[in-house]
């Protein structure tokens, strides 16, 4: 049972990171891209009708998270205290932005919400990132599955939530996304603006080869557990082989103008990267540094296993529910937009 509801948290963060990915990767793209304040209302027009909804999955993974592992989410938002509230921050800087935007017809009022907008977009990729980094690095956990991280190294503590390999996994995040942006502009427009995109994603490509190469190695030095469950069990495999065909299919559709197909190799990428790091970890949740039995794992972390059967009955319909809704949206608004069309 435990590991059934790990699948789910891991499927939802998945989730997540495919959809609102390519809104923060159009938001770290928005003036780089759009060049104009009509390309720039186009670009939104692009996110406009789903990237709130896309967002209803982290707060579909974080509530899951507290009701089936209580002890790692207790440790995280306690541990992570200060970071977790400049995401909030970021999120809402993020949200305001859009909506605020075209309130004002005056171009510094749309300048300042444009940069807020790039701005909260590119940390939030970062420091999503550098979390993940946390998360497969492990954090200095004490006997009770408490602990504390600064920001960076120094002092009296031997490790920070920065350091040389998170902000490397920030960094390696930041491209990925910005790629999956990309190819979400590549679909979703036509004109400069999408000949621009596929310029990205050109450039973007072999960087984040670059960087996918690097990561893996040094994952495998600062976490070797990784290895040894991927060895242990070979069928883990499939994730980072589904991350090596997402980047292989960047490199091929886009030259081939296959828009829908680059943006789904984009989507394999992720959730491949994802997947290997899931897959790798488990049956830990967060590992501990120094001494590894102090480590939350799906056993030590979850809730009473009669909570977790009765969670069941309202956790299915109501995602299956919330999938049918986000499917219904996505085929309501299918296909380019135009400048005529936009929303903001």
């Amino acid at each position: 049972m435990q590991t059934i509801w790990f699948c789910f948290v891991a499927f939802m963060i998945v989730m997540y990171v495919l959809l609102d990915g390519f809104d923060l990767g159009v938001g770290i793209l928005h003036r780089l891209v759009a060049r104009s304040d009509e390309e720039r209302r186009l670009a939104l027009a692009t996110i406009g009708p789903v990237w709130d909804g896309n967002e209803v999955w982290l707060l579909a993974a974080g509530g899951t998270l507290y009701f089936a592992f209580p002890l790692l989410y207790a440790s995280a938002f306690s541990g992570f205290y200060l970071p977790l509230n400049m995401v909030l921050w970021l999120l809402m800087g993020r949200g305001i932005s859009i909506e605020l935007r075209s309130h004002l017809e005056a171009p510094i009022w749309r300048s300042l919400w444009d940069s807020i907008f790039v701005l909260s977009s590119f940390l939030l990729a970062l420091f999503f990132g550098v979390a993940l980094g946390n998360v497969v690095r492990g954090v200095p956990l004490d006997s009770s599955g408490r602990f504390f991280a600064p920001m960076w190294l120094g002092g009296r503590h031997s490790v920070g939530v920065l350091d040389i390999y998170t902000v490397l996994v920030g960094v390696t995040a930041v491209v990925a996304l910005t790629l999956q942006g990309a190819t979400w502009l590549n679909l979703k427009t036509s004109g400069p603006m999408q000949q621009r995109s596929l310029h990205k994603i050109g450039i973007l490509v072999p960087v984040q080869l670059l960087l996918t190469l690097i990561l893996t190695v040094a994952t495998f030095r600062i976490q070797p557990v990784i290895l040894q469950h991927l060895n242990a069990q070979p069928w883990r495999y499939f994730f980072p082989l589904l991350a090596l065909a997402g980047l292989f299919g960047l490199f091929w559709f886009p030259r081939r103008g296959k828009e829908l197909s680059a943006f789904y190799a984009s989507c394999a990428y992720l959730a491949g990267m994802l997947g290997a790091v899931v897959a790798g970890v488990y049956p830990l949740v967060l590992p501990a540094l120094g001494d590894t039995g102090l480590s939350l794992d799906i056993h030590n972390a979850a809730a009473p296993l009669s909570g977790l059967k009765l969670g069941l009955y309202w956790w299915i319909p109501g995602m299956l529910i919330a999938m049918a809704y986000s499917s219904w949206m996505y085929r309501k608004f299918a296909g380019k937009v135009g400048e005529d069309g936009t929303s903001y």
